[in-house]
């Protein structure tokens, strides 16, 4: 049976960590989890063996070396994340190093840059969540094109959500509570229209600006603010429809809950978001910082229900055919078997672009 350590150096649970437990539930191979935080590592593991390490070097090399696995899944948060853990999987020859980044993020920081460059020439695998997050990684660290793979995340199919039906259109939206997700831009549309009201699912730093801003614009009953919920699916049967006005994504799992429940999303050309989220089609696509085309979107919504219900249906039998737990773990299986025979085969030198 194919042995494999899964690794991350996440020190909180976010949708890249419910990603790597849904794959660590679903796969067949004999998985090990390792990470550095007891939290995140036992809510990964599920009834798999695990190990929370210090954060050094050696320790890592020495957890790796006495697991002899044949592969390495390297689950990245962030692009300059997981630095050590990846430095230690390329010191162990029979492994072969897999890495996943779950978001394509820039740093400007050049020793962050170089360093994620060095180490992702020296893979055996690179993989994003998504074909455009493939490109913007391979731009962003100058790895050359098509060399990094698209996997999507998936999850778990839990059926159509029953609509509950209400005079009021409601908009969910769900995700941490921070400027990278837009939430704000969410409020300004809302304030623009009538017969809408929001469900904000999700905590974080900017609560506190959300729930002035609300009483600002005058639509404080008009917004609700939940916080954390454990189940944030059990929402779905409430919405209408999803919006997602990120800022920066790559491939959110609340997208594929929301296309599952047959729920049409409304979602920012950032990321991979536009792979699922097809304009028309599965929901509707505007531009980033768009309050206008949000509200667009928002009234198309709200006044065509046949076509808000026909989307959604559009949008399960995609993630039905594409994004659920068991494609994403069958393609991962698949990269597994394909490296376990391969040589290891670093590169020094990135031919130019030609695209």
């Amino acid at each position: 049976m194919l042995k494999v350590v899964v690794y991350t150096d996440s020190e909180g649970i976010g949708g890249a960590e419910i990603s790597l437990g849904h794959l660590v539930a679903t796969t067949s191979a004999d998985v090990t989890v390792v990470g550095v935080s007891e939290t995140v590592v036992n809510a990964i593991a599920h009834d798999r063996p695990k190990f929370i390490l210090p954060k050094t070097l050696f320790s890592h090399w020495l957890t790796f070396a006495r697991l002899q696995p044949d592969i390495i899944h390297i689950n990245c948060c962030t692009p300059w994340a997981c630095a050590i853990g990846l430095t230690a999987a390329l010191m162990i020859p029979n492994a072969r190093a897999v890495r996943v980044d779950q978001l394509p993020l820039r740093t400007t920081d050049a020793i962050e840059l170089w360093r994620t460059r060095f180490l992702s020439l020296r893979l055996d695998a690179h993989v994003a969540v998504g074909k455009k997050s493939a490109q913007r990684m391979e731009d962003f660290y100058a790895l050359g094109r098509n060399s990094v793979i698209s996997i999507p995340n998936g999850v778990p199919d839990l059926g159509e959500a029953q609509l509950v039906t209400a005079e009021t259109m409601i908009v969910g939206s769900i995700g941490r509570l921070d400027a990278m997700k837009a939430h704000e831009i969410l409020l300004k549309a809302i304030a623009q229209t009538e017969n809408i009201n929001a469900v904000i699912l999700g905590e974080g730093s900017e609560r506190s600006n959300l729930e002035q801003l609300a009483i600002d614009l005058g639509i404080q009953e008009r917004v609700q603010l939940l916080g954390w919920v454990d189940s944030p699916r059990s929402y779905l049967s409430k919405f209408d429809v999803v919006a997602m006005p990120s800022r920066s994504e790559g491939f959110p799992l609340a997208m594929v809950e929301a296309m599952l429940a047959a729920r049409p999303v409304i979602a920012t050309r950032v990321g991979s978001m536009p792979e699922a989220v097809i304009d028309g089609v599965t929901g509707w696509l505007i531009e980033k910082n768009d309050v206008d085309g949000l509200v667009k979107a928002l009234m198309r919504s709200r006044d065509d229900g046949p076509l808000r219900l026909q989307m959604g249906q559009q949008a399960r039998q995609m993630a039905l055919s594409n994004y659920t737990v068991e494609a994403m773990t069958k393609q991962y299986e698949q990269l597994w078997q394909e490296l376990r025979g391969k040589a290891r085969s670093p590169r020094f030198r990135v031919s130019r672009p030609k695209d």
